[in-house]
C-alpha cells in the first residue's frame, strides 16, 4: 500500500506540473489526491501504520482506554479518524487562515490602488537606475506582500514605462528574482516561511537577521550583472496602461490610508504573535477585523458614492483566490498522509545516511524547487525533520549535527533562503515567474538562456554570504 500511495503522489504532482498542458486546474488534482490519499492510508494493514506511528499511536490508546477492547484494525481507524486527521487538518488550517488574511488585505489595498503612490514616484529615464530602483521596490515589497502581487504591481508598472519588448522581458527576469529573494527573508514574505513560522521551526526576528543580507546579494549579483550590459535612456511604451480591475479611483488620501494600514497590519502581525504567543492566523483575523471596519465607516461617510464605486470587504473578498487556497489545502494534506504511512520519515533516514550535510540537502531541495512547487517541499522538510531541543539534541549520537534542526537551527535557515530563491532558476518555478511568463509572453527558452545563470549565480553567492556570516559572526 505504502509504494501504491507514493506512486498515486507523484503521477498527481506530474498531473500539478502539466497543469498548462492539460487545462486542468492544480486545485482540482490536489482535491482529489488528498481525500485518495487517506482513503488509501486507511486500508494500509494495521501493522504498518502502528510502525509508522508507534508513540502516536499508544498515546492515543492511553488516552482512549475505551478502544483498548476494539481489534486492532479498528483502533488503527480510530487513531486515524479521531487523531492524525484532525491534528494534520488542524496544522493546515493555521496557515490556510493566515494565507486568507494576508491575501484579502493585500487584495483591498490593490483595489483602492494603494500601491499606485509607490509606483508613481518612480520618474527616472536612465535605464540602470530604474533597473535598481524596480529590483530593490520589489525585493522590499515582496517581504510583506506575497511575491505574485509584486511582480504584478511592478510589471504593470514597465509595461508603462518601456517600449522595447527585450527590455521588458530583461526587467521581468530581475523583477523575479527580487520577487523570491525578497519573500525569502520575512516570516510573512512567501508561503514557505510563513509555513516554517507557523509551525515554530523559525522565529520573526531570527530569521530576518540571518537571511537578510544572503537574500539581498543573491538579487544584487544579477542586479549588477545586467547592469553591466544597460546603456542609455529609456525608449517610452506607445501602449495604454493595463486596464486594472478598479473602474474608478479613490481618492489619494483614501489609496494612502489604506495602504498605510494594510502595511502595518501585516508588520504587526510577528508583533502580536510574540506579545500574546497566538498563532499568527489570529492575529491575521484581528487585523483583517479592524481594516474591514474601517472602510465600512469610510464608505458610510461618503454618502454621494455610488455602490458600483464602494469597494467594501464583501467586494475584496469575491477578488481572492480561493482556487489557490484550496490547491494548499489538497497538497499540504497529501504531504500529510505520506508523512502518516512513513514515507518521508524514510526519506529523512536515506538523506542523513547518504548525504549527511544540511547545506547539500537545502541546496538540493532548493534546485528541486525550480521545477516542483515549494509549498509540498517545504511541507515534506518539514515532516521529514521534526523540530527538536537543544536539550534533546545534545542527547544525540552526533550533537553537533543534530543542532542544525533545533527551532532557528541551520537547516530551516536555509530550507527558507534556497527554496525560495530556488525558484527564480526556471521561469515556471515560481507564482512570481509564471505571473510575469502570462504578461509579457516571455518564452522559456528565453528566460533559460538570459536569466537561469542570473539567478544561478544570485543563489549561490546568498550561500556564500550566509557561510560567511556563520563562519564570521556566528549567525
Amino acid at each position: 500500500m505504502t509504494t501504491i500511495i507514493l506512486l498515486i503522489f507523484i503521477l498527481g504532482y506530474l498531473l500539478i506540473a502539466m497543469e498548462s498542458k492539460i487545462h486542468i486546474n492544480k486545485a482540482a488534482i490536489a482535491l482529489i489526491m488528498a481525500p485518495l490519499l487517506w482513503t488509501l492510508y486507511t486500508l494500509a494493514s494495521p501493522e504498518t501504520i502502528i510502525q509508522a506511528n508507534t508513540a502516536a499511536f499508544h498515546e492515543f490508546l492511553s488516552t482512549h482506554p475505551d478502544y483498548i477492547s476494539l481489534t486492532k484494525a479498528e483502533q488503527v481507524v480510530k487513531f486515524i479518524v479521531n487523531s492524525q486527521i484532525v491534528n494534520q487538518l488542524g496544522n493546515v488550517a493555521e496557515i490556510l487562515f493566515y494565507l486568507l488574511g494576508a491575501l484579502t488585505i493585500v487584495e483591498l489595498i490593490d483595489i483602492h490602488k494603494g500601491f499606485q503612490g509607490i509606483t508613481d514616484r518612480i520618474t527616472t529615464n536612465n535605464k540602470k537606475k530604474l533597473l535598481w530602483l524596480t529590483g530593490g521596490i520589489t525585493f522590499f515589497m515582496s517581504s510583506v506582500l506575497d511575491n505574485m502581487t509584486s511582480a504584478i504591481v511592478m510589471m504593470t508598472l514597465l509595461q508603462k514605462i518601456l517600449n522595447t519588448p527585450q527590455d521588458r522581458w530583461t526587467f521581468g527576469g530581475i523583477i523575479i528574482i527580487a520577487a523570491n529573494a525578497g519573500g525569502a527573508w520575512t516570516p510573512i514574505g512567501d508561503v514557505t516561511t510563513i509555513m516554517l513560522w507557523i509551525g515554530d521551526n523559525i522565529t520573526s526576528g531570527h530569521i530576518m537577521q540571518t537571511l537578510f543580507f544572503p537574500a539581498l546579494i543573491s538579487l544584487i549579483i544579477p542586479l549588477w550583472l545586467v547592469s553591466l550590459k544597460l546603456k542609455g535612456n529609456i525608449a517610452h511604451s506607445d501602449t495604454p496602461p493595463l486596464s486594472s480591475s478598479v473602474s474608478a479611483s479613490p481618492t489619494p488620501k483614501e489609496r494612502n490610508y489604506i495602504l498605510i494600514l494594510g502595511i502595518l497590519s501585516l508588520l504587526a502581525v510577528p508583533v502580536f504573535k510574540s506579545l500574546t504567543q497566538l498563532p499568527p492566523f489570529a492575529g491575521i483575523l484581528l487585523a483583517l477585523g479592524m481594516l474591514w471596519v474601517y472602510t465600512e465607516i469610510m464608505y458610510n461617510h461618503q454618502k454621494g458614492l455610488p455602490t458600483q464605486n464602494q469597494y467594501r470587504m464583501s467586494y475584496v473578498l469575491s477578488k481572492i483566490d480561493f482556487s489557490s487556497i484550496l490547491f494548499f489545502l489538497g497538497i499540504l494534506l497529501a504531504v500529510a498522509a505520506l508523512d502518516a504511512i512513513g514515507i518521508l520519515n524514510k526519506l529523512a533516514v536515506f538523506s542523513d545516511k547518504q548525504i549527511h550535510n544540511v547545506y547539500l540537502v537545502s541546496i538540493i531541495f532548493g534546485l528541486l524547487s525550480s521545477v516542483i512547487d515549494n509549498v509540498p517541499l517545504v511541507a515534506a522538510c518539514m515532516a521529514m525533520y521534526p523540530v527538536i531541543s537543544p536539550q534533546s539534541a545534545a542527547q544525540m549520537p552526533e550533537p553537533g549535527y543534530m543542532l542544525n534542526f533545533v527551532k532557528d537551527g541551520t537547516f530551516w535557515e536555509l530550507i527558507a533562503y534556497c527554496t525560495g530563491t530556488g525558484g527564480s532558476l526556471l521561469i515556471i518555478g515560481s507564482a512570481a515567474g509564471v505571473v510575469v511568463m502570462g504578461l509579457e509572453k516571455i518564452s522559456f527558452i528565453w528566460y533559460l538562456k538570459h536569466i537561469s545563470w542570473l539567478a544561478l549565480v544570485g543563489f549561490f553567492s546568498g550561500i556564500g554570504i550566509y557561510i560567511l556570516q556563520k563562519t564570521i559572526f556566528g549567525i
